[in-house]
């Protein structure tokens, strides 16, 4: 399984994606090289394809989109999230789920 995940210091999990705005369908994809694949059907115009990012990952992992951060990439497709509130057995099992290239 790619290291798509890293836990700080303060136990906030650090994860990347990939995605893909303007999807047929919003979901979760699997893999893209080190990061977790996210297909969006939001555009990626007015920060929608951001906000779409943040509730899919959010209802993945059982949490608020509140918790969901952005912190590095808002402009491009890849993305760093931080994960508030989440613990990181829950982001590792998640992970687990999801199919290897």
């Amino acid at each position: 399984m790619p290291e798509a995940s890293t836990v700080t210091s303060d136990g906030t999990v650090l994860l990347s994606v990939h995605v893909q705005p303007g999807a047929r369908h919003t979901a979760v994809a699997g893999f893209h090289g080190d990061a977790v694949k996210l297909r969006v059907a939001a555009p990626a115009e007015a920060g929608r394809a951001n906000d779409a990012v943040r509730h899919l990952v959010a209802s993945v992992l059982g949490a608020r989109p509140a918790d969901i951060v952005i912190v590095s990439g808002a402009t491009s497709r890849r993305k760093r999230l931080a994960l508030h509130n989440v613990p990181p057995t829950t982001v590792a099992a998640w992970l687990a789920t999801l199919p290897t290239p």
